[in-house]
């Protein structure tokens, strides 16, 4: 198929704009060649998300892609870390396989962290000879995020082997250390560890760039560092990528990375620094064959009505028109039901927790970040059990092994802000058991057997409702149409927002409550873990 494209071409490689005209024979592109025409749109490299989990969208790869392509996206950089900590090594050939359907740019990673810490219970395990097998293969293009930097630090023989199979197969290793600094960062990235997308703070992460480290700024829907830490694109174009890391289906519909280069471009920033940072860094970085707009490359590109406005008017992968003035043309892929769900249902006294002193660690959800802090705070004590004290917005919080019958894990959480009622999870990082916040016991206990009976969702109660988002695909997917999945989604937010939630995004940030390796103080299925000392501790503050 040959045609051509006129419009003004922002060359990012060049860093000059002109009009140009563009020819595409078999999927590249042919020539380019400058005219001395009046032209009003401009075309450009398509966008990258240098780190997402394709799983948090809760949709399959195929709806993704369909959704993606209209905010301008033509590749990913995929970890399914999710799905492998439910169904392991076939977890990653389920995502690749849904994903070779159509005209999308998908590169994943192997996993190099199944399950993030030994403090857990996965579905699956994924070891160094694993490892080294995933990434001989061709659609396993780097080491996915390194979140044991414990193990790093320390030497751990299995997560050095790791590093090592990255290593010998020439595959870049990617990071996870939040708040990581001095010393410790350096030996961290000093291992061969190359990017970082865990930074929270300024100088957090002009540390880790000074060292030599490739930043990615995150703007997900949970984890929202945009603001933060662009004001470093200025000094550090050339180390500099966007990512999304988790994107909800309702904030992919509204936007992707081109949110970040419009913000960018509102803040000031070069051009030209900023659509390297969504395109360039990421293909150079990955070695990734997605096309640049030069001669010889894939035609992979976007058109825009302004870059004032940068609403996006076409994209196209590989020579092929893939969406047009909102509109995708990508097909959805239905995918096969897998999943791995072993328990059985619940009773309210599964969550009691009886009062062992007058103190309790609480762990204090942060809006918009990943991190929490650990407070302390008066038990509010009732029959000889501590419970939730809403006046103090201090809640219960529990994780259920979704894997096999055990004795539930529980702990209490500030900033939830529920008056009423409970909200439940098993898309909870990394190893999606069921993560619960509530009221009371017997709303806690109907919005965890919601999820169980759904095998797999997110659910909502109440006294007098039951709300469920069922996604049976590993317990953390559906082949539902986006639109449909947002639109149950929503209802779900606004529900639990309804019932008192300030948070932005509620259940994103239930969502992460169970995610040890970032700290402080998170809960797995096992019990309440300190993040910065790397051990469990007690919920209860004893006399010494």
């Amino acid at each position: 198929m040959k045609f051509t494209v006129k419009a003004n071409l922002i060359d990012i490689i060049s860093r000059e704009t002109y009009p140009a005209e563009i020819s595409i024979l078999n999927k590249k592109i042919a020539s380019i060649k400058r005219i001395k025409e009046t032209l009003d749109t401009y075309i450009l490299p398509g966008f990258i998300d240098a780190h997402v989990h394709i799983e948090s969208s809760m949709l399959v790869p195929s709806e993704f892609a369909r959704i993606a392509v209209k905010h301008g996206t033509v590749g990913t950089i995929s970890d399914p870390h999710e799905i492998a900590n439910v169904l392991g090594v076939a977890g990653v050939d389920y995502m690749i396989e849904n994903a070779q359907h159509f005209p999308f740019h998908f590169y994943f990673g192997a996993p190099s962290c199944v399950p993030a810490t030994q403090f857990e219970t996965a579905g699956a395990i994924i070891d160094s000879n694993d490892i080294d097998q995933l990434l001989s293969r061709k659609e396993i293009v780097y080491l996915a995020e390194m979140m044991n930097f414990p193990g790093v630090i320390y030497n751990d023989e299995e997560v050095l082997k790791k590093i090592a199979f990255a290593k010998k197969h020439g595959k870049p290793i990617d990071g996870h250390a939040p708040g990581l600094m001095g010393e410790g960062m350096k030996t961290y990235f000093d291992a061969g560890i190359t990017t970082d997308h865990e930074c929270f703070g300024h100088t957090e992460a002009l540390e880790k760039l000074k060292h030599g480290v490739k930043i990615m700024i995150r703007e997900g829907s949970a984890a929202k560092n945009f603001d933060t830490l662009i004001p470093l694109l200025k000094d550090f174009p050339e180390q500099i990528m966007f990512c999304c890391d988790d994107k909800h289906p309702d904030n992919l519909i509204e936007s992707h990375i081109n949110d970040h280069v419009k913000r960018a471009l509102k803040a000031g920033h070069d051009l030209y620094d900023i659509l390297r940072a969504a395109s360039y860094n990421v293909v150079k970085h990955y070695n990734l064959p997605i096309g640049l707009l030069q001669p010889g490359d894939n035609a992979d590109f976007i058109e825009i009505d302004s870059i004032e406005n940068f609403n996006i008017l076409k994209t196209y992968i590989n020579g092929e028109l893939v969406a047009e003035n909102g509109n995708s043309f990508i097909q959805s892929v239905e995918a096969p039901v897998a999943n791995n769900f072993n328990c059985n249902l619940k009773q309210p006294s599964d969550f009691k927790i009886k009062s062992e002193s007058d103190t309790i660690r609480v762990i204090e959800a942060l809006d918009g970040q990943l991190i929490t802090h650990e407070i302390q705070s008066k038990t509010l004590v009732i029959n000889g059990f501590a419970e939730s004290n809403t006046e103090e917005d201090i809640l219960k919080i529990a994780v259920v092994n979704r894997y096999n019958d055990a004795p539930v894990a529980t702990a209490f959480i500030k900033n939830i802000g529920l008056k009423n009622g409970a909200i439940a999870s098993c898309v909870a990082h990394d190893c999606h058991n069921i993560v619960v916040v509530g009221t009371n016991d017997d709303d806690i206990c109907k919005a965890v057997n919601a999820i169980i009976r759904a095998k797999g969702g997110i659910s909502l109660a109440t006294e007098t409702e039951e709300l469920v988002l069922e996604l049976p695909i590993a317990g953390i997917m559906t082949n539902l149409p986006a639109e449909e999945v947002a639109e149950l989604y929503i209802k779900l937010d606004l529900s639990a927002k309804a019932l008192g939630s300030k948070l932005r995004a509620p259940y994103m940030s239930l969502s992460f409550m169970a995610l040890l390796v970032i700290p402080e103080l998170k809960l797995s299925d096992k019990g309440l873990f300190n993040g910065k000392s790397f051990e469990f501790t007690d919920v209860f503050v004893k006399d010494k």
